[in-house]
């Protein structure tokens, strides 16, 4: 039986004390985020579901190291970012799936190619551009904590991000970083936010 009330941490303690449940219910809580990230990183379904599959065994048998000097949640992202790039650099995998949730259907067709745009440039950077613009502009991290997931410094997170982000304007084909956007084939427009940060949306252009 489930315990909504406890958090993460209590959840990841109770497990290594010995509760069998404890470890499936942390997953279940934050197993949709890491699916995606796993998804967002790799560049194929396939090799995604591997790689967190990989990721959470090595969090299962690791549990006992978590030192509770990060939220159980960036530990956990960080565990399955370093298993999808120990996957891409081992196999040179060259994805040719797209990404994200199935595609929509009727009046989300604008949309979902959008965000196959987005997810086909993603696929495009380097490796740990994609991980650090993933991090912090797709899920939302702080730098520091993007940092502390990637187990890098903050100054490498920014200095990722300003090229990945620079590469995605080029392939986004937005040249010139001052511009408000792009227009992408069919009219749809791909903004990137003033601050640098990455977001996506479905303007009518006509």
């Amino acid at each position: 039986m489930g315990h909504p009330d406890r958090s993460d941490a209590e959840l990841l303690a109770a497990h290594v004390a010995g509760d069998r449940f404890a470890f499936g219910e942390l997953y279940d809580r934050h197993q949709r985020r890491l699916r995606r990230l796993a998804r967002l990183t790799t560049g194929c379904p396939e090799d995604a579901e591997d790689a967190l599959q990989e990721a959470m065994l090595s969090a299962h048998r690791g549990a006992g190291s978590f030192r509770h000097n990060a939220a159980v949640g960036s530990w956990l992202h960080r565990i399955v970012v370093n298993a999808c790039l120990d996957r891409l650099r081992h196999s040179r995998i060259q994805p040719t799936e797209p990404l994200g949730e199935d595609p929509a259907v009727g009046d989300r067709t604008a949309e979902v190619e959008t965000a196959l745009e987005v997810h086909a440039a993603l696929r495009r950077l380097p490796v740990e551009q994609r991980a650090a613009v993933v991090a912090v502009d797709m899920h939302g991290y702080s730098v520091a904590d993007a940092a502390g997931a990637l187990g890098v410094p903050q100054g490498t997170v920014k200095s990722r991000c300003a090229r990945g982000r620079a590469r995605l304007a080029v392939l986004l084909g937005r040249d010139h970083p001052g511009a408000a956007g792009s227009v992408a084939p069919g009219g749809r427009r791909i903004t990137l936010a003033s601050n640098g940060a990455m977001r996506s949306r479905v303007d009518d252009c006509a």
